[in-house]
């Protein structure tokens, strides 16, 4: 099962915790300015959570994967962030960006 965990810079960001691992990420810009940060992440456990930091105030909650959209199958997860960012003829742009690594990660939270 995989869910899909977003950043909005200036906002907030998504990590998952244990439970969790990032398999792809994807950054989207709108007319060239980056909107939001997509990773799409597989369950292997049932208790995961997702840690949610509130840029600014630095406010931390840890949220049960349960409440996040669930798919079945990483090219479902693809398809909903393409039916997220594509806009009729507007300037959207959906890059493939390298995963963070768990040290990254630890330092950012």
């Amino acid at each position: 099962m995989y869910v899909i965990l977003t950043s909005k810079p200036g906002k907030y960001r998504s990590h998952p915790l244990s439970g969790m691992r990032t398999v792809e990420a994807y950054d989207y810009f709108f007319y060239g300015e980056k909107k939001a940060h997509f990773a799409i992440a597989e369950v292997t456990d049932e208790r995961a959570r997702v840690r949610v930091i509130e840029e600014g105030t630095e406010i931390v909650n840890d949220v049960p994967f349960k409440f996040f959209p669930k798919f079945e199958t990483i090219q479902g997860a693809q398809n909903e962030i393409r039916h997220l960012t594509t806009f009729g003829h507007m300037e959207t742009d959906l890059r493939k960006t390298a995963i963070a690594d768990r040290a990254e990660l630890q330092a950012a939270s």
